[in-house]
């Protein structure tokens, strides 16, 4: 039962990183009906940015609380990556709405290995560890235990995930952002700027996946700048598993595969005397995937309708 719980605390966590990412993914499809797979990297900027922006801080002897350290990274990071996000939607995806849907496939996936070679570039190729400037308290609940830095993980993802369906529940701009998503033709006919909805809603999921990169890099300690590739397609993983295209999908995908993923490999682990385990966790979301694929393409909580001309 320790086990299990351990398993289910670790999942929560995870699972919470991963619902930041994949509303990304679900924002943008439901609106453009297109996989942006450049968002991992977006991810990735996120936490290299916040990184360099600490230990510049840590160098030149800012003397601030670890949290205001981790604030003023972000400050950094979040406008960074949401100015990336507005660039990566009007110069590379903008132009190609009309093209067939192979298209801005194609451009996604070549504009995800640019940003990645950019990466590598500005920071190299080596981890970059994450500061030690936040406290790490260990809690004791039930026999398991969870740190003090997990628990704002989840609660600050938490209400993240409460503020965006807020805004897309009950601001004009949500308003605005659902009326394209079912059409923007007749949207822009009330009167919306569809190219700036769009365009938010890129720099949107960029703010979120800049959050979770930071939460990525502070839960493992580390970043570097192959780490997008793989939580990208975790997350979109989440994504599907939950109805890309539904906000609430992308929310309870994430959380379900953060706890199928850690519980899997966890009792994985215990039953081969961890020779098989952690690093085999990847196996299990992409298991998820393929068996959603092919018994519920639309998601757990997806709809199956027409396909928009």
């Amino acid at each position: 039962m320790d086990i299990f719980l351990q398993q289910i605390i670790n999942g929560l966590v995870v699972g919470s990183i991963y619902a930041l990412i994949a509303l990304g993914y679900t924002m943008v499809y439901g609106i453009l009906q297109l996989i942006n797979f450049a968002h991992g990297e977006i991810v990735m900027f996120g936490a290299m940015i916040t990184i360099t922006c600490i230990n510049f801080l840590v160098d030149h002897h800012v003397n601030l609380p670890g949290p205001l350290l981790l604030v003023a990274g972000l400050a950094m990071a979040i406008p960074a990556t949401m100015l990336l996000g507005y660039l990566m939607e009007r110069v590379a995806y903008r132009p190609l709405r009309k093209a067939p849907r192979l298209a801005p496939l194609i451009t996604a996936i070549g504009l995800s290995i640019v940003l990645q070679q950019t990466a590598i570039l500005i920071w190299g190729r080596n981890y970059r560890p994450f500061p030690a400037i936040l406290p790490t308290h260990v809690l004791e609940i039930g026999g398991a235990s969870i740190t003090t830095l997990q628990v704002a993980i989840i609660v600050l993802s938490g209400i993240i995930l409460a503020a965006l369906f807020l805004l897309i529940e009950r601001t004009k701009m949500g308003r605005a952002m659902r009326a394209t998503s079912q059409s923007p033709e007749v949207a822009r006919l009330m009167g919306v700027n569809v190219n700036n909805i769009i365009s938010m809603t890129f720099m949107i999921g960029s703010a979120l996946g800049a959050i979770a990169g930071v939460s990525v890099a502070a839960n493992y300690d580390q970043a570097h700048a192959y780490m997008g590739f793989m939580i990208g397609l975790k997350a979109f993983t989440a994504a599907v598993l939950g109805g890309i295209g539904n906000l609430s999908g992308a929310v309870l995908g994430g959380i379900l595969l953060g706890i199928i993923e850690s519980i899997g490999s966890g009792y994985l682990g215990d039953l081969t005397g961890g020779f098989l385990g952690s690093q085999y966790k990847d196996i299990f979301a992409f298991l998820v995937l393929i068996l959603v694929l092919v018994f519920r393409p639309s998601g757990l909580l997806g709809e199956r309708v027409a396909e928009r001309a």
